[in-house]
């Protein structure tokens, strides 16, 4: 019974993140805003990927849950990086001509 309670509180609420995320991407305008978003998508993430293992800790969709959501931790930042940097230097190339 508790099991399930925070396997739906933790499913809700990655769900509702990731919503809020899809909606900030939606209603800014600048692209940098949007990376701002796209970096707050790792806590749905981590609430989805919780919520898998709260249902199934000992099993191979655990297992897998537990490997998805590190790489997603680890390369989700790297990749908002990577993209404001291409635009910053995009913005940069574009003043000087």
């Amino acid at each position: 019974m508790l099991r399930d309670v925070a396997m739906w509180l933790l499913a809700g609420a990655g769900v509702a993140l990731q919503g809020l995320v899809c909606l900030g991407v939606t209603l800014m305008r600048d692209a940098l805003d949007r990376l701002h978003y796209t970096a707050a998508s790792t806590l749905g993430v981590t609430c989805l990927c919780g919520a898998v293992l709260v249902r199934d800790p000992a099993s191979l969709i655990g297992l897998k849950t537990l490997l998805t959501g590190a790489f997603l931790l680890v390369t989700g930042p790297v990749l908002v990086h990577a993209t404001a940097r291409a635009i910053h230097l995009h913005s940069d190339a574009e003043a000087r001509r």
